[in-house]
């Protein structure tokens, strides 16, 4: 498995799920906000996956097995406190993984350089959100908490080492990455007067096969969705 595949598979997959919320957010700045996330995370793909191949294959014409991405990033947006503990969990990990590549040696470290400033944004807008909805109403303080407690079981896959990203070259630790990862998303659910999940991260029933191509339900859906016009138009161009 590529190191630029997976990396490439999770932001294109987030992406099309962040897209999801055009014309419906709960106002019109998350609109705006929401919409320049997932343009970032294209940008990010985009570069990637021309790691890899050709970019419109890759992402229109691979069947969904031949995905690498995290199970986390193709979760259903649900309500939108389950999309800002999507995006807590994601964007905390792939800040701090950036932060990691830039200040290596590997061949991901001029991208990484150049994309760890708009991840910085992406975390602080999740984690404003997470204090926001936590720290708010008597509806949203719960709403919040579920969307917590539903996607954690999917985060232990996060840490699983990626090949050609566990070399020290790369300028990754895994496991300090892991323990820098729930230091930070333990502060922000504390802050937010919510309660860490309790249940497990990983293990033989819990989620963590994305990489190795297995996906969850909603993925076929909306890899389907994703695909349906290159699909039904092969070859055309704008």
């Amino acid at each position: 498995m590529s190191a630029a595949l997976a990396l490439g598979d999770d932001a294109l997959v987030l992406s099309h799920r962040l897209g999801e919320w055009a014309g419906h957010a709960p106002v019109l700045e998350e609109e705006v906000a929401l919409a320049n996330i997932a343009l970032d995370l294209l940008g990010q793909a985009r570069v990637l996956l021309s790691l890899v191949g050709d970019e419109d294959e890759l992402a229109y014409l691979r069947e969904e097995r031949a995905f690498r991405n995290l199970q986390l990033v193709e979760q259903p947006n649900g309500d939108f406190a389950h999309t800002i503990a999507r995006q807590l969990y994601f964007s905390v990990y792939q800040h701090l993984l950036y932060e990691r590549l830039a200040s290596g040696d590997g061949e991901f470290a001029g991208l990484a350089a150049k994309a760890v400033k708009e991840v910085a944004y992406h975390r602080d807008h999740a984690e404003q959100w997470v204090l926001r909805l936590g720290d708010g109403t008597e509806e949203s303080h719960p709403r919040m908490q579920s969307g917590l407690d539903t996607l954690w079981r999917f985060t232990g896959e996060m840490f699983q080492p990626v090949e050609g990203l566990d070399s020290p070259e790369s300028g990754v630790d895994w496991q300090a990455l892991e323990s820098s990862w729930l230091a930070a998303v333990t502060g922000v659910v504390e802050r937010a007067t919510l309660t860490l999940p309790a249940g497990p991260r990983s293990g033989g029933w819990a989620a963590g096969a994305g990489r190795q191509g297995l996906h969850t339900e909603p993925f076929g859906r909306m890899i389907a969705e994703m695909q349906h016009l290159h699909r039904s138009h092969p070859g055309a161009s704008w």
